[in-house]
């Protein structure tokens, strides 16, 4: 149940995202006071952290997980995610290709891409940020909206508009209450660097088409 509620808050598929993890964390804590060697536990407790804005903490706890259980692929891949939120962008595709390394045919594959993906739209990278969310969609026609959304960005930052706008239409039906207002106060970090690279998403944003409010 945890691990189900941290997806949905993660995933921007809930309007209460900092009550959900919280409530995610407590029962986590009754969980480890129990199992205090859970590797999973630590990890998603991490992930709590990582999208509350103790990103350095929630490295932390994967790594603690990683001591724990040495495979478990997807603490590599949120590590990764975390460092992105602590404005080191450019070590997150490593951390994804550990996860890859230790379980290439993960249920989570497309997740890993999407990290992959928002740390290169973080870089700039935006033709490396299409191919891995494109690959992330490929893999997983369910992913959620803010998928959609990053693409769009970065195809409207390479003056691509059309698919740009189709990528913005596919989030929307998703989540049609999304707006630019939106993306900025769901940001997971306070770190100035990933702030600074956020503004420019939302840039690309604001070109495919997305309304302010």
């Amino acid at each position: 149940m945890a691990f189900v509620d941290a997806m949905r808050a993660t995933s921007m598929m809930t309007s209460d995202r900092t009550a959900r993890l919280l409530a995610v964390e407590a029962s986590l804590a009754e969980i480890l006071a129990h199992t205090p060697d859970h590797a999973m536990a630590h990890c998603i407790v991490g992930v709590t952290q990582i999208f509350s804005k103790r990103a350095a903490q929630g490295i932390a706890e994967c790594e603690r997980a990683l001591a724990l259980d040495r495979n478990l692929a997807a603490a590599h891949a949120w590590i990764g995610l975390g460092k992105c939120y602590l404005g080191r962008a450019e070590e997150t595709e490593a951390c994804i290709m550990n996860a890859f390394r230790l379980s290439p045919r993960d249920s989570r594959a497309s997740s890993w891409m999407n990290t992959a993906g928002v740390a290169q739209s973080y870089l700039a990278a935006d033709e490396a940020a299409v191919n891995w969310f494109k690959r992330s969609i490929e893999n997983n026609r369910n992913v959620a909206a803010f998928v959609h959304f990053y693409l769009a960005a970065a195809l409207a930052h390479l003056g691509r508009i059309e698919e740009a706008q189709a990528s913005l239409q596919a989030g929307l039906v998703l989540d049609p209450g999304f707006s630019i207002a939106e993306f900025h106060a769901s940001s997971p970090s306070d770190h100035p660097t990933c702030l600074a690279q956020r503004v420019r998403i939302a840039d690309g944003l604001r070109k495919a088409g997305l309304p302010q409010k």
